[in-house]
């Protein structure tokens, strides 16, 4: 199974100079995974992902292209999300290869089986609530929801009860909603990109956020 990041941060920015300031003060906060979301079609994502990737390698960090199956290895990217209506995670698999990684985006039950069957490395399982960082969003879970999904087993252990790969929640989280969903349900980590973003303490809050998900 391939490392997966317990704090994965998505970037949010909507300039080619804000989003290399973005990754790096996120960074510099002590995130060490970086998923690159750029929706503006107008910019050139190839050019800003290679400056991305530099400032990641130089944090030792990980970049996950967010839809961009075709520039995961052209970037030297380490992996690529996909969401429900992207590329098949069989196909990308075919393209990017068997030790890049690939993270699913699900919003229920078979969703989620779908993407550990189909050859996900992890799942990003959400939204746990509304989200201004996306438009068009999938039906609310809730941590009624999560909890139906990946209920948390002390016995046995929720990943071999339910799933063998990590799941990552997301979707409006607040530090509250991170430690209820912890305790209570069986995540693996979380991705932010508001939550981070927008916080004038950035470095206290991810180390908050570590403390919360036992992230050493």
């Amino acid at each position: 199974m391939k490392l997966i990041s317990k704090i994965q941060y998505i970037t949010q920015s909507k300039t080619e100079k804000a989003i290399l300031s973005e990754v790096k003060e996120a960074l510099e906060a002590g995130v060490n995974w970086i998923q690159l979301r750029i929706k503006d079609e107008a910019l050139n994502y190839l050019s800003i992902a290679q400056k991305v990737k530099e400032i990641t390698d130089s944090f030792k960090a990980v970049l996950i292209l967010n839809d961009k199956v075709e520039l995961v290895n052209i970037v030297g990217a380490h992996g690529v999300h996909v969401g429900l209506e992207d590329m098949p995670i069989q196909e990308v698999r075919k393209i990017i290869g068997e030790n890049k990684i690939i993270g699913g985006t699900a919003n229920t039950l078979a969703d989620a089986k779908n993407v550990e069957l189909f050859g996900a490395d992890y799942i990003g399982l959400g939204p746990f609530k509304t989200t201004k960082t996306k438009k068009v969003l999938s039906p609310i879970l809730g941590l009624e929801g999560y909890k139906n999904i990946i209920p948390k087993t002390e016995t046995y252990g929720w990943q071999t009860l339910l799933f063998n790969i990590p799941i990552i929640a997301i979707g409006g989280l607040e530090v509250n909603d991170i430690n209820e969903l912890k305790t209570q349900t069986g995540i693996h980590g979380i991705a932010l990109s508001g939550l981070i973003y927008n916080s004038k303490s950035r470095k206290e809050l991810v180390t908050e956020i570590k403390n919360i998900l036992h992230d050493a």
